[in-house]
């Protein structure tokens, strides 16, 4: 019966059926739903927490159980232990750390998937929001040797920000593209458009479940704008910090200035799948960057210049006590990426737009064979193609890379709007069942691995009905 229900509500959704009517529990209030539109699924939530959450479980019931699916296969593949343990984890570190706030969101979840008949509970959420902190965790409490667990956690995104001489209007330029493993990273289809009882209206991208946008990009009604690179190869854990996801959530709810922004996320910092955050406040036009390590943290800020993020580490003294980054070598993609980066940022000076934007997070140039080659040293990366021999090559080959991109202006964030591509706005499509069938060593992947299509960009817009 809850299966066929899922059918109904599926396919009630897809019509662009409202949700809202006599038969609606009352904490739906004025939430719904979008039909799909270029890959993305656009839902409003609004209200007290539990009310936010209740929202998102019942709204996104088959979302959230897929997605479910797909990180559990990943996660539990990279840190070699099974979810039931994750869970416990999950419960004894994560979860108590948790401000009571969001923790009536995620239980608010958890009511919302149980009214459709979901199995799913709080601590598998929690699990989910905490997925990409698991490396972190296990490589520093077992000494980077937890039954496998690699001693560098995975890199994650290209992303600039630019503000004064360096943009067409003088004013703020920010985007980002978020790279990932295929099977997790083909379920960052969420648009989701928040507006709390407490703090700030915000709009972000995201995985269904996820109370965080968890490749951080995103935009409150204050003025700031706010996005991340993953530091390439840091270790470092806080047993007893708060988790990265809900620091995330709060910086991005509460903050109204750079000031703030760099406070919520240094408060109780656990070390959690630690990030070079760049950050901007239209209110001022001035832009920042805050490398936010576990012991090393570093704040710079600027009203006429650009910080880019490509994984990179910055601070010495945090690379010598905090990363394993091979900082010496000029041709570890990470740093040739920076290196493009700087290409494009110097080329166009004075130019920079939504538009150059898109071209900036969709660029397939190889500084190093200075050919249109899209692999893992471009700044859209496909670690999917062959590397063919490349020098340079770090990590595995296999089906990951950029999923989707996303560029705002200043103009755009006072409307709470912003440009998206999902999956390989690019235009270079990944096919599952054919990858798969050239590389059997993938095969545990194939009962959650997805296509990721060409989509068009698209302008996404807070409170947009259909």
């Amino acid at each position: 019966m809850a299966h066929s229900w899922l059918k109904v509500l599926s396919f009630l959704i897809a019509a662009g059926a409202s949700l809202a009517g006599q038969n609606s529990p009352p904490e739906l209030g004025g939430a719904f739903r979008n039909p799909e539109k270029a890959g993305w699924i656009f839902v409003h939530l609004e209200g007290t927490p539990q009310a936010i959450g209740y929202q998102h479980g019942y709204l996104l019931t088959p979302e959230i159980e897929d997605a479910k699916r797909a990180i559990e296969l990943s996660v539990t593949h990279d840190v070699k232990h099974d979810w039931s343990t994750l869970r416990d984890v999950a419960e004894r570190y994560f979860w108590p750390k948790v401000p009571e706030e969001y923790q009536q969101e995620i239980e608010g979840i958890a009511q919302g998937l149980k009214s459709h008949g979901s199995k799913l509970d709080t601590l598998d959420l929690v699990a989910m929001n905490a997925y990409m902190e698991f490396s972190y965790y296990y490589g520093e409490s077992e000494k980077k040797q937890a039954r496998g667990v690699a001693a560098s956690v995975g890199d994650h995104c290209s992303a600039f920000v630019a503000t004064g001489s360096y943009t067409k209007d003088g004013r703020i330029v920010i985007g980002h593209n978020n790279w990932s493993d295929y099977l997790s990273g083909s379920r960052w289809k969420m648009i989701f458009d928040i507006v709390p009882a407490r703090g700030h209206h915000l709009i972000m991208d995201g995985v269904p479940g996820l109370i965080h946008s968890a490749d951080d990009f995103g935009i409150n009604d204050a003025g700031i704008m706010i996005t991340e690179t993953t530091i390439g190869n840091f270790h470092g854990f806080n047993r007893n910090g708060v988790p990265e996801f809900a620091r995330a959530r709060k910086a991005m709810q509460y903050s109204e200035s750079i000031d703030d922004f760099a406070h919520l996320m240094e408060q109780g910092n656990n070390g959690g799948y630690a990030n070079t955050w760049l950050v901007g406040d239209r209110k001022t036009n001035e832009i920042a960057r805050l490398e936010l390590g576990l012991k090393n943290v570093t704040l710079e800020r600027t009203s006429d210049g650009y910080y880019v993020g490509s994984n990179f580490p910055i601070n010495p003294k945090l690379i010598a006590e905090e990363t394993d980054f091979p900082i010496n070598d000029p041709n570890t993609p990470n740093l040739v990426r920076k290196r493009r980066w700087d290409q494009l940022m110097a080329e166009n000076k004075g130019k920079i737009d939504v538009q150059t934007g898109k071209k900036f997070e969709t660029d397939h140039y190889d500084v190093i064979t200075k050919e249109i080659d899209p692999n893992e040293r471009t700044i859209c990366g496909h670690i999917d193609r062959s590397p063919r021999g490349m020098k340079g090559w770090q990590d595995p080959y296999g089906p990951a890379g950029a999923v989707e991109a996303k560029v705002a202006d200043s103009a755009m964030a006072e409307k709470m709007s912003f440009v998206a591509g999902a999956g390989k706005p690019c235009g270079v499509e990944f096919h599952a069942r054919e990858f798969l069938a050239k590389h059997k060593e993938f095969a545990w992947q194939a009962p959650a691995l997805e296509d990721l299509k060409a989509n068009p960009w698209i302008v996404v817009s807070a409170a947009a009905r259909p």
